[in-house]
């Protein structure tokens, strides 16, 4: 297993190189490999410089969103014992979609107009969760099961109230439709939407990779995971509020991007197992490169159909994968 791990490592890594490489010289003309390697030493034209530094933007925000996903998909799935499980299985996306449609359609007096959208659409994910955590939650605390259900019917309350205002935006129903589709088109370095994204998706990254071992012990179920010490009841609130804060950050600016926290975590769960001190951080490192070609694809048919938003991407390659487990899950038993 560990020498698995290891060339899964090697070959991750240089799939991210690579993608980001290639991400890094999309332009109208694309750049040379040549000369995008010029810019990262230093030794660019003033033409080649200002690509690779507007696209760099664009890269870091990528990589860092897919790396979120993709733990939050982790982690959810460790929680719920349900490889099906995504960060979106408890309606957050549907409560971001609501809180960027009314910051599209309204203006909010003590919310600056140049963040208003995914200010709103950040606190209306955590409301979600709010709302979400308190119809599962009972005396004796709280249910998978009615976790799962109260997710699945506060989503489908946020979805309907969306396309409420969908109907009701008028003329500015593209910018609504646009932003549910999920696009990384906005993303600049002036904006600082990245050195928001860098260093919260890094603290909750790493605050869940400690939690490993205790998912592991939850994973066998919530009565073994007690007689080994763990503490389920806290631990689930704390991961699932930390991974509603990381995907809470990235939806924000970016908009839905559905299926990488579904799709990459399976992968790695079937080539490394569901040890998730190995799971976490694999998930992260995939997540990224994942972003980074789903990215570049968007950008590579811009000449046939224009720049695609990211989420048609990954929502094209996940929806025939999640199809697949679900035939999957009908042939197995248990986890």
């Amino acid at each position: 297993m560990k020498t698995r791990a290891t060339w899964a490592l090697v070959i991750l890594l240089l799939i991210l190189t690579l993608s980001a490489i290639l991400d890094l010289s999309w332009a109208p003309r694309p750049l040379s490999f040549s000369e995008v390697l010029d810019v990262l030493l230093g030794s660019g034209t003033w033409g080649n410089n200002i690509i690779v530094g507007r696209n760099s933007a664009r890269i870091v925000a990528a990589m860092f969103i897919g790396a979120g996903l993709s733990v939050g998909g982790a982690v959810m799935q460790a929680v719920f014992r349900n490889p099906m499980a995504s960060p979106y299985t408890l309606g957050l996306s549907s409560g971001a979609c609501f809180g960027a449609a009314v910051g599209m359609l309204f203006s909010i007096p003590f919310i600056p107009p140049n963040i208003c959208v995914p200010a709103l659409a950040f606190m209306s994910c955590l409301t979600t969760m709010t709302i979400v955590y308190s119809l599962a939650h009972t005396g004796s605390g709280v249910r998978v099961e009615t976790l799962l259900l109260a997710g699945i019917a506060v989503g489908a309350m946020f979805s309907a109230l969306v396309s409420f205002l969908t109907f009701y935006s008028g003329d500015r129903i593209e910018g609504i439709v646009f932003w549910t589709m999920g696009s990384l088109g906005s993303i600049t370095w002036e904006s600082g939407q990245v050195y928001v994204l860098i260093p919260i998706v890094s603290l909750c990254v790493c605050a869940l990779a400690t939690y490993s071992r205790d998912l592991n012990a939850m994973m066998l179920g919530d009565a073994h995971a007690m007689d080994l010490g763990v503490d389920v009841r806290a631990v689930r609130i704390r991961v699932v509020l930390v991974t509603t804060v990381m995907v809470a950050t990235s939806v924000a600016f970016v908009g839905s991007i559905g299926f990488v926290g579904l799709v990459v975590p399976h992968v790695f769960r079937i080539l490394l197992g569901p040890d998730n001190r190995l799971l976490v951080p694999f998930s992260a490192i995939g997540g990224a490169a994942f972003m980074l070609l789903c990215d570049y694809t968007s950008h590579a048919l811009v000449y046939v159909y224009g720049v695609l938003p990211i989420g048609i991407i990954t929502s094209l390659i996940g929806a025939p994968y999640f199809i697949y487990l679900i035939r999957r899950r009908k042939r197995e038993v248990g986890w």
